[in-house]
């Protein structure tokens, strides 16, 4: 929701009006200052406007109705209209993710998202085999940065649809004040940022969900695929390449062990370590941003894998403990598996990395398997903040 600002508006004055935490309402509007302007427009995160007619209420009636200040109403309605605009708090997730999770449907949601709570930051920090934006998205003030990401492999796609479920979740406990899984993630905003990469394989998605479409006739992936039309055993990105056999932590035992030495639906690390436009851009942002740890989403198997070859701090041991003890999902120290990215991760930062096996079943795992994946999983995803 937008409002034109008037003489002597200030920040502090619009949080006490709508009840928005003034920090969020600063970083929804990093241009301006804290005392306004008069006349610019200035984002209000967490509501939407509905039309009410001013022939059939006055606004004493409308400002009743809703529970409104009446200086809201004002300031949505400067000037004579025949409809007023009435602020309304959003209260339930905007988004509904029981759907196959493509492409389009992660940007479209991430623009609902982005309009509604613009004090989320949306960054493009690489391309996939296809040109399409590897997109990151980062909530919260805090130096300490924590890292979530989903669908390094291209059939685990209902990974994504957990995170953005959980960043729409998040949003509204964040705009409303509220508790998500008993935490309160206000002070989370403060003192922590979030980093989000929901599809870190759009192509690869793409192509389990579309078909050969998906390829744009630019690679023969039915031939790298058996002859196979149906791709929903895909793992690789586009190019048969496994983005999570692509780095350098031990990649030449991977290499050299893994069966298919060609390009495959699955498991074939690559040529050379780091071949991969999606796999370079992940390990580049992981450099940049610093993170404190890296939570990675993967299904199927309700475990999840913590530690690699001596490199993972001491406190990554509570910190699966109390993973384990929240969602119920078996904690694994060590398992037979290298160059993945939280192999890599542990090995070069020795800060904490998580390998999360989200759900139990046959890949790609159903929609109707998502509400009980989430309900698990959301506590570990909360966990991985405070921890």
């Amino acid at each position: 929701m937008k409002v034109v600002s008037r003489s002597r508006d200030t920040l502090t004055y619009y949080s006490e009006l709508f009840q928005i935490p003034e920090v969020l309402l600063a970083d929804a509007n990093p241009s301006i200052s804290k005392v306004l302007p008069t006349g610019i427009e200035v984002h209000i995160p967490g509501f939407v406007t509905v039309k009410e007619s001013r022939e059939e209420s006055t606004l004493n009636d409308i400002a009743l109705r809703f529970q409104l200040p009446m200086d809201a109403l004002l300031l949505l309605n400067q000037g004579e209209k025949e409809m007023v605009s009435v602020p309304v708090r959003i209260i339930s997730p905007l988004l509904a993710i029981e759907k196959p999770y493509e492409y389009q449907s992660f940007l479209d949601d991430l623009e609902i998202l982005s309009l509604h709570y613009p004090f989320i930051q949306v960054e493009s920090f690489g391309k996939s085999v296809l040109g399409k934006e590897l997109l990151e998205v980062r909530v919260g003030r805090g130096e300490k940065v924590i890292h979530y990401n989903g669908s390094f492999h291209a059939n685990e796609w209902i990974t994504s649809a957990v995170l953005m479920k959980w960043l729409n979740d998040m949003l509204l406990a964040v705009t409303n004040d509220c508790m998500l899984c008993g935490v309160d993630c206000l002070s989370f905003y403060e003192n922590v940022t979030i980093s989000l990469v929901p599809m870190v394989n759009p192509d690869g998605v793409d192509l389990v969900l579309k078909g050969e479409s998906a390829a744009e006739g630019k690679l023969d992936v039915v031939k790298m695929n058996n002859g196979n039309p149906a791709f929903y055993a895909w793992k690789a990105n586009i190019r048969g390449v496994d983005l999570n056999n692509q780095y350098p932590a031990n990649w030449e035992i991977e290499k050299r062990r893994k069966i298919p030495k060609a390009p495959a639906p699955r498991d074939f690390p690559g040529e050379v370590f780091l071949s991969e436009p999606e796999a370079l851009a992940m390990k580049e942002l992981a450099e940049r941003r610093n993170f404190e740890r890296v939570i990675a989403l993967h299904t199927q198997g309700k475990e999840f894998y913590w530690g690699y070859e001596g490199h993972e701090p001491e406190h990554s041991a509570s910190m699966a403990r109390e993973f384990e003890e929240r969602s119920g999902y078996r904690a694994v120290r060590y398992v037979d598996s290298h160059a993945g990215y939280k192999d890599w991760f542990i090995q070069e930062f020795k800060q904490p990395g998580f390998t999360i096996e989200l759900g139990k079943g046959i890949n790609p795992l159903p929609l109707s398997h998502l509400p009980g994946i989430y309900e698990d999983s959301v506590k570990i995803l909360m966990a991985g903040l405070y921890m």
